[in-house]
């Protein structure tokens, strides 16, 4: 089992979901994917926080007055969030949410990329981070559909310290990554053409899991339903599908290694 415990700086380290129903996102999340639910204390809200094998995953709470609800937001680590707010401001971002301190956890910022696109800063003390990468029911990629592709990723560029390496770059396909070339942390896929009229660009989370086909039947059985049916690429095989909520993530067939 692959577990971690330090983050790059700049690249993902925690994603939450905010959910208009809390108790139903919870029970699906937990149904299909084998987690457990810990509930924190009444000062941050009714936040859960799902663990696999008692490793920390993902988190969970009720969408805030004005956010957008039913969807998943990356978490980029950074030394100092209030600092990373402003560097991000500085190289076109908009800020979303400032800088605020959660408890003894951490604290955290949100910002919107030049493209539109909304992300997390997270600043840690106590909370470090997701702990499971690339195994069942964990996380398995981070990737950006970006609508403004090469001013986006200038922008992380810039504002997080990122190294990107190109996956393609051809009209149908333009991609790059970003992280160790050996252990890449994500990628940035150029979606303008491929982003229905209106749908921003954004953020998108991929869950490991040990069967895309029966985890999409799981998802329908659950109440959710698949966008995609699973597919086979070079990368593997993954589906793409959505909570009975309406929020999107991507399943990624992975391998555990016990």
């Amino acid at each position: 089992m692959t577990v971690v415990t330090t983050h790059r700086l700049g690249e993902p380290c925690w994603v939450d979901y905010a959910a208009s129903d809390v108790p139903r996102a919870r029970d699906f999340y937990t149904a299909l994917f084998g987690w457990t639910a810990e509930e924190a204390g009444e000062e941050y809200g009714g936040y859960l926080t799902f663990l696999k094998d008692g490793h920390r995953v993902a988190g969970l709470g009720p969408a805030m007055e004005g956010a957008q609800p039913n969807t998943w937001l990356t978490y980029l680590l950074v030394e100092d969030a209030e600092a990373a707010e402003q560097t991000a401001k500085k190289a076109g971002a908009e800020v979303v949410a400032p800088t605020m301190t959660v408890g003894d956890q951490g604290r955290l910022a949100v910002i919107a990329d030049p493209g539109g696109a909304v992300v997390g800063l997270w600043d840690p003390e106590q909370h470090r981070g997701f702990e499971l990468v690339a195994e069942v029911g964990g996380l398995a990629w981070h990737e950006l559909y970006a609508r403004s592709y090469a001013a986006q990723v200038e922008f992380y560029t810039r504002a997080f310290g990122w190294s990107t390496q190109v996956l393609g770059d051809t009209a149908d396909f333009r991609y790059v990554t970003f992280g160790d070339p050996s252990s890449p942390a994500g990628g940035v896929y150029d979606a303008d053409a491929m982003l229905p009229p209106g749908v921003p660009s954004h953020w998108v989370v991929y869950f490991g899991v040990a069967d895309a086909a029966a985890a999409s039947e799981r998802v329908v059985e659950l109440g959710g339903s698949v966008v995609r049916d699973p597919w086979d690429s070079e990368f593997g095989t993954f589906a793409q599908v959505t909570d009975p909520l309406g929020g999107l993530f991507f399943l990624h067939q992975v391998r555990s290694r016990e």
